[in-house]
């Protein structure tokens, strides 16, 4: 399988990528998460102001064939919601890294981005998932 990739992100072993942007990261699930979800019809976010906590649950992506936890893969305070998911659940599928970022949140701990992997380790890991039959 061919998968998209955006190298200005990190990501974490559950599939999940931040971005930076300024003092800000931006969150969501990667191609290769949504690909294997197939086709997501609902996502459930956290609120503004909620704290999520690097490797837990800051909502669900559900699509015709399950239901997955999306893990924070920074910790931090949200303090935005996409909640333009909600009536386009589509988008996660579509537009994994534009349209459909879940939350942004105010990092709590920077050091916590050293141990997300870069898009090279990323790919590499992908590529491992993909030969273990992943997904």
């Amino acid at each position: 399988m061919s998968y998209k990739f955006d190298p200005q992100a990190r990501y974490a072993r559950t599939h999940e990528w931040a971005r930076l942007e300024g003092k800000v990261a931006v969150i969501g699930i990667s191609d290769y998460a949504q690909q294997a979800l197939s086709d997501v019809v609902y996502v459930e976010l956290p609120e503004v102001g909620d704290t999520v906590t690097k490797g837990e649950s800051l909502g669900t992506v559900e699509s015709v064939k399950a239901a997955e936890d999306a893990n924070a893969p920074l910790s931090g305070e949200v303090i935005e919601v996409n909640t333009d998911l909600e009536d386009n659940p589509e988008w996660v599928n579509e537009d994994p890294f534009g349209k459909a970022w879940l939350i942004k949140i105010k990092p709590s701990d920077p050091d916590e981005w050293q141990s997300l992997m870069d898009v090279k380790a990323y790919e590499a890991y992908v590529a491992e998932e993909e030969e273990k039959g992943g997904h």
